[in-house]
This record gives C-alpha cells, structure tokens and sequence, in this order.
C-alpha cells in the first residue's frame, strides 16, 4: 500500500464555521470534490484520523465522522490495521492532480460545457432597482395587501387535521373548493355562466398566456393584437412559432375594421386582446365594437384570448362585461388573477373556458406545475367565501382611485406641453403621450441619477409613437409628487 498522500490539506480543505453545515460534512463534501476532480486519485491512503485532526485544528471526532461519511457514500475503503484509502470502484476525473486552488475545487462552472440554443427573443431581463422612488407598469401597493387576514386563514387552513389532503396530489385543474368559489364570485362580478369546470387556477395571467399559446397555436398560425401591445404575451406568441399582425387601437380600443380587413385575406388563429384597459393605453373597447369582435369571431373561427387587465379597478362607474359574458359560441378563453387585488408575489390567477378545453389544458399544465399551491388556494377560497377579498378591493379602490385623480391633476399642472394624456376610467397606471422630440431612453437615465427607477419596459418610443405608461398604485399621494418633481427635473435637462 502506498504511504499517505502528500497534498496540502490545509489548503484543500477550506472549513468556515459560520456555516449552518457542520465541519465534519464541510470536511467529507470537499473530499468527494477532490475525488470527483482528480485531485485525490484511486487507492491514495489518506491521512489518519489523529494526523488530519492536527492539520485542520479540529477535533479527532470530527475528522472520524468525515470518514464515516466518506465510507457511507463509498468513496473511501477503510482497512483495519491498514489505513483509509481513496476507493477504486468509482470512476473518477483524470484531471491534473496538483491543482490545489480552492476556487478550483468550490466554485461552479460559468459556462456550460455543451451547446443549447440561445433566445434574443426571450432576452428581457427583470428591471430592478435599489432607488426610493419607482414608476411601475402598474402594480398594487403591497402594504395595502390584506395580509393579516390571508395570513390568518391560511394558519387556520394549515391546522385543521382534515385539509391534510391538500400537501398530496389532488386536481390538476387546482383546488376545487377554490374553484367552485372562485366560480361564484366570477358569475357575480363579470356575469359569466360558469361552473368550477371552466375554471383551473395558473400561477398568473402569464401561466394562461402560455398554457393557452402552446396548446391552441401551431407554427405558422397568425395572432392579432392591438398597436401597441404586451410585449410578454408577444414573445408567448413568437416562441409558441406564431406570425403577429399588428391592427390599431384608438379612443374606442382596438379597430373592428382592420381585424376585419386582416381575417378577408388571412387566415387568423387567434386575437389577443386586453379590452377592459388595452394594454398599455388604458383605453376600454367599446360596447358596440365588443358586439362586433364576437361576430367576427364566430364568422371567421378565431380563438378571442381575453386577459382580464385591471378590471378590479373601475373609478367612473361599474366595469363594462368581459366579452366571455356574452360568448355563447365557446370562442372566448378568459385569464386572470389576483395577483392586483392582492400582491403580486401571492401568483394566483386564474383560466376559464369551455370544459373540453380546460381537460386538455389540464393536461399539459400537469407536465410543468402539476396542480399549483392546493392550501394557498383554500385559504383564497375561504376569503371569497366569506366577503374578504371583496371587502378589500372595495377599500383599496377608494385610495387607488384618490392616487389616479392626483397624478392626473399634477400632469396636467406641472407637464404642459410635454405630454397629453387622458384619465383613465380604471386601472393602476396612466398612458402619457409625449413631445416627439424628448429622448424618452434619456429621460429614464436621469431620473435614475436622481433616486427614481423608470423602467425601460415602460418606455414605447418607436417611429410615430412617443408614449410611457405611468403606474401610480404602488405609490402614496407623497411619493407622487415627489416622482413627478425628479421626471419634472428629468425632462428640464433634455426636453
């Protein structure tokens, strides 16, 4: 037998005792790091127990409990009277064994060491910033988020013995209790005719885009949206293989005669559409063009996505229906969430269609999420049963609805001549259409300088269009007006 390696353990084997993993398991994990690499080969003899104890500056019982580990996992052979050796069973890496850097031994590789397709498409990296102050696209304020009561009926879910099903596998389609509320308070607030069959819940309006996309659209297949669009359900639509025509959006929401026009020469899949408030121009489709898109819809045999943007939100009276209240043909997939009326960290959304449907949605659904947060969706049910939810959104809508009157007055106020913008009758954020000759990319940069985060992806600034989607929910009647001072400020450097 050979005699003990000779390798600088001190070096090797780096402990950190502030670690929550204790040091005999630091100890073993980057032994079997060591063997997987090389650097400790097959049938070294490693030190004795006493001798690495001395080395390391632990106690012998620590380095007996590495071997141990080492042992059970078999990557070491202990002999006795012998001494412990690197087992020869497994096989290990014949790279250079004098590499001793521990960087080379603790950290991950950066690049992968095999060839996998890269998507521009899908390259629309997550906006974060550290600044006080953010405009967003249009989120809720989360401290006004209910969660002494969510909290309060998800503990109480938790605790009865007899929701224990819910931490098995159950419904693919999502919580049926939730469902079948969730039903009920739809059919009250939107005029659906639905029953828990229709519904299965998603992880948000992004979930049913995709769910939706992949099972519904095949490569080559046209979808429409509004000028301008989501971006997200877009690349949803690119990556699902779809061809994208564009068809204008004025005052009264997207046009019935371009869709027209588009369907007399082509054949069109599916129409994308946020007709409550498009998406980003807060516009809602009128009653007469709503009637007309769902003729359109039966005479052509296009599928109606309609995504339910912001209409918990409705300041001058009460919402207009979503089209699936009047779908008697079965052309309407509707999507939406809580994740406004809530928080958007909570991820509970929602898709409603024709059972047929919702079964094979199921289906695919199952292969990416399998059945969603069954005790999250309880809890949420129980707070639909019992009037929460509602009583929330109704309490919000009034603080939501004093944050809208107050940017609106400020713009117009402090902004004249630099944008237009009309009141939105809904909603958590203001379209503004801008002066052609303000550099909306340098706006953004300095209000950065200036503690106010303006996302890029709020920006639409391409040939005739200048425009920016102000969200206001997520601030106070201060924070406001301290954010338009710095866009204000912004704006005098470059307009």
């Amino acid at each position: 037998m050979s005699s003990p390696v000779e390798i600088p353990f001190k070096n090797v084997l780096l402990l950190d005792r502030a670690l929550a993993t204790p040091v005999y398991l630091q100890i073993a994990r980057q032994m079997i790091n060591a063997i997987q690499r090389g650097v400790l080969v097959s049938g070294v003899r490693l030190p004795g127990s006493r001798s690495l104890s001395t080395t390391l500056g632990v106690h012998r019982k620590t380095i007996v409990a590495a071997y141990a580990e080492l042992d059970a996992q078999g990557w070491i052979d202990i002999m006795p009277n012998k001494g412990t050796f690197v087992t020869k069973k497994p096989p290990v890496s014949t790279a250079d064994p004098l590499k001793f850097n521990a960087a080379f031994l603790d950290s991950y590789p950066a690049v992968a060491g095999f060839l996998f397709k890269k998507s521009m498409l899908l390259d629309r990296p997550v906006s974060v910033s550290k600044t006080s102050l953010e405009f967003t696209d249009g989120l809720p304020d989360i401290r006004l988020a209910p969660l002494d009561k969510l909290s309060k009926a998800y503990s109480s879910v938790m605790k009865r013995s007899v929701n224990g099903k819910y931490l098995g596998y159950s419904h693919v389609e999502g919580n049926e209790y939730f469902r079948d509320k969730l039903a009920v308070y739809l059919n009250n607030t939107r005029g659906l005719h639905i029953g828990k069959e229709n519904i299965m819940s998603t992880r948000g309006i992004q979930m049913g885009v995709y769910l939706a996309s992949t099972l519904l659209l095949e490569p080559g297949d046209t979808v429409m949206v509004g000028k301008p669009s989501y971006y997200v359900a877009n690349m949803i639509f690119q990556k699902a293989g779809a061809k994208i025509i564009s068809v204008p959006v004025d005052h009264e929401g997207i046009s019935i005669e371009a869709i027209r026009k588009v369907c007399q020469t082509t054949r069109v899949r599916m129409l994308y559409i946020t007709p409550h408030h498009h998406y980003p121009t807060t516009v809602t489709l009128s009653a007469e063009r709503r009637v007309e898109l769902l003729n359109l819809s039966m005479q052509y045999g296009f599928i109606i996505l309609e995504d339910d943007h912001d209409y918990d939100f409705h300041f001058n009276s009460s919402p207009v229906l979503p089209l699936a209240s009047a779908d008697g043909a079965g052309m309407v997939v509707y999507i939406g969430s809580f994740c406004k009326a809530l928080a958007p960290g909570l991820r509970a959304g929602y898709l409603v269609a024709p059972q047929n449907l919702i079964v094979e949605l199921a289906k695919l659904r199952r292969i990416i999420d399998r059945q969603g947060d069954l005790m999250m969706e309880q809890a949420l049910g129980e707070m639909l049963h019992e009037g929460e939810i509602q009583r929330h959104l109704k309490k919000t809508q009034k603080v939501y609805h004093e944050r809208r009157d107050l940017l609106c007055a400020l713009l117009n106020e402090e902004f004249e001549g630099v944008l237009s913008h009309h009141k939105p009758p809904g909603g958590l954020a203001v379209w503004t259409e801008w002066r052609k000759d303000i550099n909306l990319m340098k706006v953004s940069r300095e209000c950065l300088r200036r503690d106010l985060h303006l996302p890029q992806s709020l920006l639409f600034q391409t040939g005739q269009l200048s425009g920016m989607r102000l969200g206001f929910g997520n601030l106070n009647e201060m924070e406001i007006g301290r954010a338009l001072r710095v866009l204000r400020e912004a704006v005098g450097v470059h307009g």
